[in-house]
């Protein structure tokens, strides 16, 4: 029987009788843990550690077979729930002599919030009325010169251009006019313009590029994401808005610093700017080649690029020496970028191809915020909306359609995994997702991939440092306690740590910790962000209890586990169903604005709106910062939900 892979089953777990609408394919395991149900697996869920057994009393469960199940007991119903995959309804028993005390299942946790996910829908766009692409191919068959009629090529192209489609008053480049006589002859003046349309109705159009025969079908663009650490990529279909393929890849300047700051003082030394350009650009030539071999779109079809990246990206990708941006006042270059011709910046790209960039606000603020902002709709709502855009970067905008205020903290890489003994990138075999046996402290590893365990991402990173302090393992400040007689608990080279997974459970060939190092590395990335949020609401003389809607953005934010962000002090004390998740908002705006020029010609509006402030020049940003080095902050009060769950653990 073919099920269709949206379809959900019902798991319930005995003897709690807890139960819960799963996907059908995933594991028991994961199942567990959507249902808040402790289960101990110390391998990440790669049925080694063979700790997860459980027995399937009814419904079908294939897999869940390993070295550490007889075979007698498989076909009693016993499975390791890391490896059982859900095909069907299904009931399992924790084993009586599997309980609580034996680190069993039926030790409950708290059930994960996750940040509800807004889906860009480009029929949005098409009912506003709003899907114009600011780039359009059109088709004109025109009528071949004679020798009664001797209008040049060029006027040839503007009459016909005027009487098809009422266009006037056009603009052409030398580019163009040099291959205009051969392309109309070559398919007895048939012709395809590409036209990029004006961002103001009184401007003219642009004649990009014109083919011989009828391409109007064969209309292409590209939307980019430039961050400090990755650069994503999209191909985009214009004429339809569909996404055709999509990637990304580390940014090349990376191993020259991990964050802004570094990458500047480099473009400051002989050579450095340029070398800092050459980078960016290899990373982007580098997804570029990727996305034409998944399509066969030759790159003299693509015609316009849209980037949008952060005040000092934007610097760098286009060789703008980034020096004042980290001096006071912190000035830089520009904050608005016009349009570029792709190949001028070292785009593997036709001449034809334009670059427009997302302009910034300020040294810190930059496009990839404003992209955010636009994508996510937050400049048209009416509800007093907090965005975060979380990375080694922190970007912070609050207001409504009526105001906007924004400002940036340098939060460090401890969410993108860096700064941590263990951390790494979201990819396989890092942990994602975690929960303690409280008794035993025995732990369960997630892992992506469901491999063996190499590192801690940061959503991982933060559900542990979450998971540790809410069972007292840890305390405010992040240090472990030392009455506390456990295996799992030791003293390091770092301070005392504690073992997520030993060498035997892991896929490297030492024991994977997390240490107080780490953990005071987290409380500070998280410290500046809140500290950031506080600062800039009572700034505006409003209150967090005020706000009324959270989006999040960025890669981290994805996976965020809203309980565990609001009980180590990151995000506000929020309903979670006010958060909202947007995903790679700088990528998503760049790609509404390749199909939009409503977007585009809104994207001024909205900047010049916008108040900046910089919190280094903010005396109670200190203050923040230093009262949110603690878990989750030294005035308990702001986090009430938090202070009722720790108390009912005591």
């Amino acid at each position: 029987m073919n099920v269709p892979v949206s379809a959900k089953h019902a798991v319930t777990f005995l003897p709690s009788g807890r139960k819960i609408d799963i996907e059908h394919g995933q594991s028991l395991m994961q199942a567990a843990r959507f249902a808040g149900i402790h289960i101990n697996a110390s391998c990440g869920g790669s049925g080694v550690c063979g700790k997860c057994r459980i027995i399937v009393e009814s419904g079908e469960v294939p897999g869940g077979k390993s070295e550490k199940i007889s075979q007698a007991e498989y076909d009693a119903g016993v499975r390791q729930a890391c490896t059982s995959s859900i095909a069907g309804d299904v009931t399992v028993r924790v084993p009586e002599e599997a309980g609580l005390k034996k680190g069993g299942l039926s030790t409950e946790i708290p059930i994960r919030h996750r940040a509800g996910m807004y889906l860009f829908n480009i029929n949005e766009l098409q009912k506003k009325g709003i899907f114009v692409p600011p780039v359009e191919k059109v088709f004109l068959e025109l009528p071949p010169p004679s020798q009664y009629e001797h209008m040049s090529d060029a006027g040839r192209i503007a009459q016909g251009l005027k009487e098809q489609y009422g266009e006037r008053g056009l603009t052409i480049s030398l580019s163009v006019l040099r291959k205009i006589r051969k392309v109309l002859r070559d398919d007895n003046f048939k012709v395809t313009v590409t036209l990029a349309r004006p961002v103001r109705s009184k401007s003219k159009s642009f004649i990009m590029n014109v083919q011989s025969g009828n391409w109007v079908s064969r209309n292409y663009g590209l939307a980019f994401d430039i961050g400090t650490t990755s650069v994503y990529g999209q191909l985009i279909d214009i004429n339809t808005g569909e996404t055709l393929a999509e990637g990304g890849d580390y940014n090349g300047q990376i191993s020259y610093g991990e964050d802004v700051i570094s990458r500047i003082i480099h473009a400051e030394t002989p050579e450095g700017l340029d070398l800092m350009q050459k980078k960016v650009t290899e990373t982007i030539n580098t997804i570029l080649n990727k996305l034409m071999l998944e399509t066969d779109i030759g790159r003299d079809e693509i015609h316009s690029i849209t980037i949008a990246g952060n005040t000092t990206m934007s610097h760098l990708l286009l060789g703008l020496e980034p020096h004042n941006i980290r001096r006071a006042p912190y000035v830089p270059v520009t904050t608005f970028f016009p349009p570029i011709r792709a190949t001028d910046f070292g785009l593997d790209l036709h001449r034809h191809a334009v670059a427009l960039l997302y302009p910034s606000v300020s040294s810190y603020v930059g496009g990839d915020i404003i992209a955010g902002v636009m994508g996510s709709g937050m400049h048209n709502t009416d509800k007093l909306t907090l965005f975060i855009d979380i990375g080694t970067n922190a970007e912070i905008v609050i207001g409504s359609r009526e105001w906007l205020v924004c400002a940036a903290c340098s939060a460090g890489p401890a969410f993108e995994g860096g700064g941590i003994t263990y951390g790494m990138r979201a990819a396989h075999g890092a942990i994602e997702d975690f929960s303690l046996n409280p008794d035993t402290l025995e732990p369960m590893n997630i892992t992506i991939g469901n491999t063996l365990p190499v590192g801690i991402c940061g959503s991982g990173l933060l559900i542990i440092v979450a998971t540790l302090f809410e069972n007292q393992i840890i305390d405010q400040s992040g240090k472990f306690r030392h009455d506390i007689e456990n295996p799992r608990i030791r003293e390091g080279r770092s301070g005392y740590e504690f073992v997520l997974a030993r060498q035997e459970e892991s896929g490297t060939d030492s024991d994977i910790t997390i240490n107080e190092v780490d953990i005071e590395n987290f409380i500070r990335a998280k410290a500046a962000i809140y500290a950031g949020v506080k600062t800039l609401v009572e700034e505006v003389g409003l209150k967090i209890t005020d706000l009324e809607q959270i989006i999040l953005a960025g890669a981290f934010g994805s996976y965020i586990d809203i309980d565990s962000a609001v009980t180590v002090g990151l995000l506000p004390d929020i309903d979670p169903a006010k958060i909202i998740y947007v995903g790679n908002g700088s990528l998503m705006g760049a790609r509404m604005s390749e199909l939009s020029n409503h977007i585009r010609r809104d994207v001024v509006e909205v900047v010049r709106r916008m108040t900046s402030f910089e919190l280094s020049e903010v005396n109670s940003f200190k203050d923040q910062y230093v009262a949110s080095l603690f878990l989750p902050h030294t005035d308990i009060s702001l986090f009430q939900s938090v202070k009722d769950r720790v108390s009912a653990r005591e």
